[in-house]
């Protein structure tokens, strides 16, 4: 006999006489006649009520089981007389699969996320951490529907590579060589490595999905990415995960437009299948976050250029810790002051300088500014970036030649512009802040299972 899944139990919609469960127990209380205990399998928030009889031969045994023991429970389903749950189990059966010690550190029923992020692989277990993996799970699986309702074509770019997509250099080098050579020799010799040339980890697969999307029309890509940025922020870690679409014979305006159908579509699949795990979040976490999720889902976002946020935020006589600059690029402060208390909802910023911007956004008729666009989020702040591309090669050379970057080490993203380019577009959103948008949750490296920062790699 298989065992049943604790969702698929408390969905019941009658008593059934036989049934295995499987799970750890978050909470026990003993009587002289009965046990009752509070078992968690993680297919959802709720535990179920394990009843065990005192006449059951092991009963001894059932008695040692403390919190955070694996047991595996045969037994009736039948109606709770209790407040708050539907059904219960009374146990026939009880096999204790392990003890845990007295030592387990999830004993009390609330922990600081500071300390949880101390016990990264035991955090799953509490129903905060819990919620948010399943709701990383399911929204893993949104992204994948969307865009194959969308009849886009799903690309692996990838991740070892031999170029910068976002002409930063903050990469980590991947190398064959041995530590000790290198240092005997004094530099790293890229001819003898594995590759025969320097790679690192990609930052972007931007680059790629476009020479797909000149083939396929319409792709994505969403996997890993990796940034070498000695940032401590709540917003940053050293390797995410990116949802990258890139769309043939789409202008700035039509990726606009996909990238707030993309974030409604989410939004509203967050609301209907993880509706148990969000109001968690609504409860106890963020007592605004319904507010912030309808209006995702029921707003028009708004549209802004670059210079007109600048002349915005100068004359918002807001006292921000960076100051405003026209040229420069904005700070969180600056997006989060747009989105949360200038408009109040979603905002697109559009046409950048292309000074500040990379090498691959196409250049608008002003010569100035560049068809860039950033998707400013409440609490957030930037959550997708993208732009159309630049598909006229004599423009794209001279981008090129402007920032030093050698047309030679691009000849294959160059060739694309010389062999049918059409104009495109594309952006990047993060999906560790989509998470942090869609449960309210404030630091990056609570939505992450195992988060890689600067200087924390244990698990």
């Amino acid at each position: 006999m298989k065992r049943v899944k604790i969702n698929t139990l408390l969905a019941s919609d009658e008593q059934i006489e036989k049934v295995i469960v499987k799970g750890w127990v978050r909470t026990k209380r003993d009587s002289k006649e009965f046990s009752f205990m509070e078992l968690n399998d993680g297919s959802c928030l709720k535990n179920i009520q394990i009843i065990a009889d005192s006449k059951l031969e092991n009963y001894v045994e059932i008695s040692s089981i403390t919190t955070g023991s694996a047991v595996s429970i045969e037994g009736r389903l039948v109606e709770s007389p209790g407040k708050g749950q539907k059904w219960e189990i009374h146990a026939d059966k009880v096999d204790v699969i392990s003890i845990a010690p007295e030592d387990y550190p999830l004993q009390k029923k609330r922990h600081s996320d500071e300390f949880l992020r101390t016990i990264a692989h035991l955090r799953a277990r509490t129903n905060k951490y819990g919620a948010i993996f399943r709701i990383r799970s399911e929204m893993a699986f949104a992204i994948h529907k969307f865009y194959n309702e969308k009849g886009f074509r799903y690309l692996h770019t990838p991740i070892i590579t031999g170029s910068d997509c976002e002409g930063a250099g903050e990469m980590f080098r991947v190398t064959a060589l041995d530590p000790s050579s290198v240092a005997k020799a004094g530099k790293m010799d890229f001819h003898s490595d594995f590759f025969g040339q320097e790679a690192n980890l990609t930052v972007s697969g931007q680059l790629s999905a476009e020479m797909f999307a000149l083939a396929l029309g319409d792709v994505y890509t969403f996997g890993p990415t990796f940034r070498a940025e000695n940032s401590n922020t709540s917003r940053h870690v050293a390797e995410f995960w990116m949802v990258e679409p890139e769309m043939a014979f789409c202008d700035l305006n039509g990726n606009i437009d996909h990238a707030q159908e993309l974030l409604k579509y989410l939004t509203k699949h967050a609301i209907t299948n993880c509706s148990e795990d969000i109001a968690l979040f609504t409860d106890f976490v963020d007592k605004e976050l319904r507010k912030v999720l309808e209006t995702l889902i029921n707003e028009e976002y708004a549209k802004i250029s670059y210079d007109e946020a600048v002349e915005l935020l100068i004359k918002s006589g807001k006292n921000f810790e960076y100051k405003v600059v026209n040229g420069n690029d904005l700070q969180s402060e600056h997006e989060r002051f747009l989105a949360e208390e200038y408009f109040k909802k979603p905002v697109f910023l559009m046409n950048y300088p292309k000074t500040i911007k990379p090498f691959y956004m196409r250049v608008n008729d002003d010569g100035r500014t560049v068809a860039a666009v950033d998707l400013l989020v409440p609490r957030i702040g930037e959550l997708i970036g993208g732009s159309q591309r630049e598909e006229r090669l004599y423009i794209l050379e001279e981008r090129m030649e402007q920032m030093n970057l050698s047309k030679e080490s691009y000849w294959w993203y160059l060739d694309s512009r010389r062999f049918g380019t059409v104009p495109h577009s594309g952006f990047g959103m993060g999906f560790e802040r989509l998470l942090m948008l869609l449960t309210g949750v404030s630091n990056i490296r609570d939505v992450v299972p195992f988060p890689r920062t600067p200087g924390n790699i244990d698990f």
